[in-house]
């Protein structure tokens, strides 16, 4: 164990800090700028971008923030906040720090945070379980770009993912199974996991491998027959092909083959957000009961669930 005094730096994607146009505007503007996420030419990518793309989406974005609004803020900004304050009464001499790759507040603003409190050795632990170029390398190119303006930099440890982490399965397993327990068992489980580019993962991304190891994991931890779960991709963008089978697409086949009750969970969603209360718990609902399914649940994120804030201690542990 180092003698270095440690901070932990939780790391997620970021959201608008309105639900409102012109909010939602900045954000998405700073989100499809980053060539980790979008990887298109800029001279064509530009236009489309600051011309088409974000005067269209901005408005209807907006409305569907405020459909999952909380009194506090927004859903992944008020679970993530939550986290950190979790994690950090459970850690009393270790400071914790909040940063998103876009919006506020900054992964800057993190890393300053800490070490305006004599942190000189960062955990950096994103909080994506399965590891993709889109997210966790994004938080990673920005780090750097941080500590190359500074003449001292502290010593970063980064948590690469925790898709097979025996403490994520075992919290996802404890929130399936009280799922079960509310709403009895259903017909199938289904494992939804966010979409990229099948370009990427040809380009050699990990992220399906990582996705594939969740599932397994958690199968096997759930003991339930494989038969009875399938893993889709949700949250395309675009027109080029990305991993399938799609979400959407899937429910509606599985409503139309008769399969009258389905429970739906996230797994790479370490909070709550506009994809989950929104495109899942909503949308894909209605895709699913109106194609002739009966019953649908969509199982929470584990958010700052004691199981999920024991899973942060487990993965840190080893750098404090």
């Amino acid at each position: 164990m180092s003698h270095a005094k440690t901070g932990i730096l939780l790391a997620n994607l970021g959201t608008p800090d309105a639900p409102t146009p012109a909010a939602v505007k900045r954000y998405l503007r700073q989100f499809l700028s980053d060539r980790r996420v979008v990887d298109t030419p800029r001279l064509l990518w530009w236009p489309l971008l600051r011309g088409v793309i974000l005067p269209i989406r901005s408005p209807r974005v907006a409305k569907l923030y405020q459909s999952v609004w909380m009194e506090e803020g927004s859903p992944l900004m008020v679970y993530s906040r939550r986290q950190q304050r979790a994690l950090a009464a459970r850690l009393a001499d270790v400071p914790v720090a909040l940063g998103m790759s876009y919006g506020s507040p900054s992964l800057e603003s993190a890393v300053d945070e800490l070490i305006s409190q004599d942190v000189e050795h960062i955990v950096v632990l994103p909080l994506y379980p399965q590891y993709s170029c889109s997210t966790v390398a994004a938080v990673w190119d920005e780090l750097g770009r941080i500590l190359q303006r500074k003449r001292s930099i502290p010593g970063i440890s980064l948590i690469r993912d925790y898709a097979d982490n025996r403490s994520y399965i075992d919290a996802l397993a404890n929130s399936v199974r009280a799922s079960f327990a509310r709403h009895g068992e259903p017909d199938l489980l289904l494992l939804s996991y966010h979409g990229i580019p099948q370009r990427y993962a040809e380009e050699g991304d990990v992220y399906p491998q990582r996705c594939r190891d969740t599932t397994r994991e958690l199968v096997s931890a759930l003991g339930v027959p494989p038969e009875k779960v399938m893993m889709t991709f949700q949250s395309r963008f675009g027109r080029e092909p990305w991993l399938t089978p799609y979400t959407d697409e899937t429910l509606k086949m599985l409503g139309e083959k008769g399969v009258k009750h389905i429970q739906v969970i996230c797994p790479g969603f370490s909070s709550d957000c506009l994809e989950t209360l929104e495109e899942i718990a909503v949308q894909n609902r209605e895709f699913f009961l109106e194609a002739g399914g009966e019953k649908y649940e969509y199982i929470p994120a584990l958010n700052d669930s004691a199981d999920h804030i024991d899973m942060m201690l487990d993965l840190t542990a080893p750098y404090r």
